[in-house]
């Protein structure tokens, strides 16, 4: 059996923190900030945990993280 491949994308993406949890990014934060809220860009800017239902499918894209 060949080893899993590493899904590039996601790599890119991800990152994990010190507990083992994956770390993400927020989306909406590209471009049209002039429609946006003070308040709302400055949330945007934190990283944010990926969620409970998505933490097993990403993590087998990553298999060695």
């Amino acid at each position: 059996m060949p080893k899993m491949k590493t899904h590039k994308g996601s790599q890119k993406r991800f990152k994990k923190t010190g507990s083992g949890k994956l770390k993400r990014a927020h989306a909406y934060t590209s471009h049209m900030f002039a429609n946006k809220s003070q308040k709302q860009k400055r949330k945007l800017r934190k990283g944010a945990l990926v969620s409970a239902g998505d933490y097993r499918r990403i993590k087998q894209m990553l298999p060695n993280k």
